[in-house]
């Protein structure tokens, strides 16, 4: 374990974790959103979040930009950032909302088992990948230089860019955003009831199918940013990119508490943490890996999570 290369540049590890996680995150919201309502894996939210990384950049191309487009002053790389986030967000929304009518809807009027929810999730997402595959030919698609990776700042000797704060405090802000939604708005309310008891719900008048749909919405929402996010940091997207990271956000939010939206951005910023500092200790190869191993620890001895709370349960 080579310890003196993880804490000569402690601090770039932990901020890189943080960027990282961050993006976990809200994709982890995604998932931990429908689960919380209806115990299901949302298994295909994976291709959510690419249909919304593949829409920015689609959409940036509209106005003229490339791979080799580097957008300069404030007001441009501002309104550009709000027209990715803008057309991400529309489009792995509206990927959420097809996955719900024609995958899971039908399946939930025929009280279909969970083994069928289940494969239809993977099926979904296989079809959604291969599709994005075919249409790029299996063939990188880069991004332009929308905001710069300049040194912003300095703390306590790590370098903080503006890639960085920008992708840290979006997750910040969504997160807050959509706590405040799910906890102070009346449609808020209707979606902690459903996570609740879905029959009770029908009972005092809530639309079960409506609440199920906007939470997939609101997931969409997320995982679309996030894709938008993860083009600025990486630069380039591949149609196969969101089965691994589909799969680390979920590893997040089962981390933080599967059901717990603040559950979810913990596990997702810790599971940045511990796949940097893994990286540091052992090497490249082994950051998956210890990304994993430390969850099936943490689940032996708490197998609710870190914070455990369900979204029914969830506080006004």
């Amino acid at each position: 374990m080579n310890f003196n290369a993880l804490f000569s540049d402690f601090g770039g590890y932990t901020i890189t974790g943080l960027t990282v996680g961050a993006i976990y995150a809200l994709v982890a919201l995604g998932y931990t959103l429908v689960y919380g309502v209806l115990r299901l894996i949302n298994f295909a939210h994976s291709e959510v979040f690419i249909a919304g990384a593949f829409a920015a950049i689609w959409g940036w191309a509209a106005f003229g930009l490339d791979r080799d487009s580097v957008v300069s002053g404030f007001g441009s790389i501002m309104l550009y950032l709000l027209v990715g986030a803008l057309i991400a967000a529309v489009a792995s929304a509206g990927t959420a909302t097809v996955i719900e009518r024609v995958a899971y809807r039908p399946l939930r009027k025929r009280n279909a088992p969970p083994l069928a929810f289940l494969i239809t999730a993977i099926g979904a997402s296989i079809a959604i990948a291969e599709a994005f595959g075919i249409y790029t030919r299996r063939l990188p698609v880069g991004a332009p230089t929308v905001v710069k990776n300049d040194v912003l700042f300095t703390v306590f000797g790590a370098e903080v860019t503006v890639v960085q704060l920008l992708i840290i405090g979006s997750a910040l802000a969504m997160m807050v955003a959509l706590d405040l939604f799910i906890n102070r708005s009346r449609v808020g309310r209707g979606i902690r009831a459903v996570a609740q008891d879905q029959n009770t719900a029908a009972l005092m008048g809530i639309n079960k199918d409506r609440i199920i749909l906007v939470v997939f919405v609101i997931g969409g929402v997320m995982a679309g940013v996030a894709g938008m996010l993860y083009d600025i940091r990486i630069g380039t997207l591949t149609y196969s990119v969101g089965f691994l990271l589909g799969l680390k956000a979920f590893t997040a939010a089962v981390l933080g508490g599967i059901g717990n939206l603040r559950g979810a951005l913990l596990g997702g910023l810790l599971l940045g943490l511990v796949e940097n500092y893994a990286s540091a200790l052992f090497g490249a190869n082994w950051k998956d890996l210890a990304a994993f191993v430390v969850l099936v620890v943490l689940l032996m001895f708490r197998p609710t999570g870190l914070l455990g709370e369900s979204l029914g349960r969830a506080r006004a």
